[in-house]
């Protein structure tokens, strides 16, 4: 139903092969998926993200999340620590045909993004009627 897609996977393993673990943006960007009430919940932290740096974007069934966080330093400032990472980020999550990408909702608030996907009606289970006594058969010409 809900399928993670990051583009530069491969390049961010080879990378931090060579370079150490400095970050990736899959592990900056951490996300949970449910399942609940006819939609499906994802919710991806953002702590320090300013709403309006955030762009949530579906094409062809693929959610893209881009979003920039930048920290502002004086000219006499001595950097002692740089762990926190900074600078523009992206998270792709392929979206099933079970969902419906037309009807995509989102909210952020206290440095998470809430995305709320709909499930497809066709995808939605439905209760089916038996009728009681022997169906009927219409006749077919061949």
């Amino acid at each position: 139903m809900l399928t993670r897609y990051d583009p530069f996977s491969d390049f961010d393993r080879i990378s931090d092969r060579f370079f150490g673990d400095r970050g990736s943006r899959a592990l900056w960007m951490p996300m949970n998926a449910v399942r609940r009430e006819g939609h499906v919940e994802v919710t991806l932290d953002l702590p320090g993200v300013d709403k309006d740096s955030i762009d949530l974007t579906v094409e062809r069934n693929v959610l893209t999340v881009s979003a920039e966080r930048h920290f502002l330093t004086h000219d006499n400032d001595q950097m002692l620590a740089r762990e926190r990472p900074e600078g523009s980020f992206t998270r792709q999550v392929l979206l099933g045909d079970a969902l419906d990408a037309d009807g995509v909702e989102a909210g952020y608030a206290d440095g998470v993004l809430t995305v709320k996907i709909p499930v497809a009606e066709q995808a939605k289970a439905r209760k089916v009627e038996v009728a009681a006594g022997e169906p009927q058969r219409q006749a077919i010409d061949v």
